[in-house]
């Protein structure tokens, strides 16, 4: 029902996962107590996703290079696994980078 409530409504629901997922990934990266060499880049790229999604830009390529940098800078914090795979699956909704 939500889904069509959002098809209905004109809101992209992969941008609402993708929206969804960003915050959670945020707000965990927020209150995680370790702090680590390129947390700021991790939060500069949530950051960028999160502006795609308010102003409904989303360009898959820059998306997934933000997923990627993420990925990177806290792939080794386990604590944060899950919420990154949320992003990395809100991502994989809007498809694989144009040729």
């Amino acid at each position: 029902m939500k889904h069509a409530q959002a098809a209905e409504s004109g809101v992209d629901p992969r941008a609402s996962a993708l929206g969804a997922a960003v915050s959670r990934l945020r707000r965990e990266l927020a209150g995680h107590p370790a702090q680590f060499a390129d947390r700021d880049i991790a939060e500069d790229e949530l950051a960028v996703l999160a502006a795609m999604v308010a102003d409904g830009q989303t360009e898959v390529a820059r998306m997934r290079r933000s997923l990627l940098l993420i990925a990177g800078a806290i792939g080794s914090v386990s604590a944060l696994a899950d919420a990154l795979m949320q992003v990395r699956t809100a991502v994989d909704l809007f498809g694989p980078v144009p040729r």
